[in-house]
This record gives structure tokens, sequence and C-alpha cells, in this order.
């Protein structure tokens, strides 16, 4: 492997990414007990979000789960009112997911609280610095995504 100019950046970039990638995924894990919604099922409902009508199988594709694990959790948000099953108009045998309001209620609290939480944060920077962080991630993403 070819040496790089920034080598003696990379550990120190790599675990500041998982050191703050480890608080936010513990802050937003807080955030979710709060609303008494589990990580699995606050994911599921962003899938759901931006992917309407999908079933529990293209739910557990996209997540990575098992079928029985997918339906064990669209049981349980189907139960807690956060999502309901319908039967396809077009194919009675097809079972598509549909979010309900108490579903996107409950996105837009847990963002809103997500976004509550960072602002704090950041509001200990300067202007400059937010700006710096913003375009550094954004960077960092742009370099990444084409890897997903």
């Amino acid at each position: 492997m070819e040496t790089v100019p920034y080598e003696p950046y990379v550990a120190e970039i790599d675990r500041l990414i998982r050191r703050v990638s480890f608080v936010i995924k513990c802050r937003g894990r807080d955030i979710l007990e709060e609303f008494h919604i589990t990580t699995p099922q606050f994911n599921a409902l962003l899938v759901l979000r931006e992917n309407a009508g999908m079933t529990i199988g293209d739910l557990g594709s996209r997540m990575y789960l098992a079928s029985s694990t997918a339906t064990d959790l669209i049981d349980r948000m189907e139960r807690d009112g956060l999502v309901a099953r319908e039967r396809d108009s077009s194919d009675r045998r097809v079972v598509r997911l549909r979010m309900l309001e108490k579903g996107h209620e409950m996105i837009r609290q847990v963002l809103e609280n997500r976004k509550r939480y960072l602002n704090e944060l950041l509001s200990k920077l300067s202007r400059e610095e937010i700006e710096a962080l913003k375009k550094s991630l954004e960077s960092l993403y742009i370099l990444m995504k084409p890897g997903l």
C-alpha cells in the first residue's frame, strides 16, 4: 500500500469519527427512549417515509433484516399505531405498509429533538467553525458515497 502524505492524520481522524459517531448513537438512543421507540423501529419509519407502500419483504431487504425479524418489527409498530398493513388494490395477495399519522409525528418529534441537541453543541462554535465543519463533512460524504 502506498504511503499518502496525510498518513499522520488518518488514525486520528478515524478515531475522532468513531468517537463522534458513538456519542451521536448514544444520544440518539436516549432520544428514542424518551419516545418509547427502538432504533430499528425508527429506522423502519425513516425507510417507510421515503418508500411509501413498500412490502414487509422490501422493508426487510432495505434494512438487511430476516423476513421473520421484519414481520416482528412491523407487528410491534402496527400494535403501537405507527404503521398499518393494507392489501394492494391491484393484487390482493400483496400487503403494503402505510405509515400512520402517529408514525409521521414520531419522526418529526425525534428529529426535532436531535436538531435541538446538535444546535446546543454547535452554539459553542463560531460561525466559521460551523461552516468549515459542514464543508468538511460534505466533502467526506461525497468521497464515501460511491462506495454505498
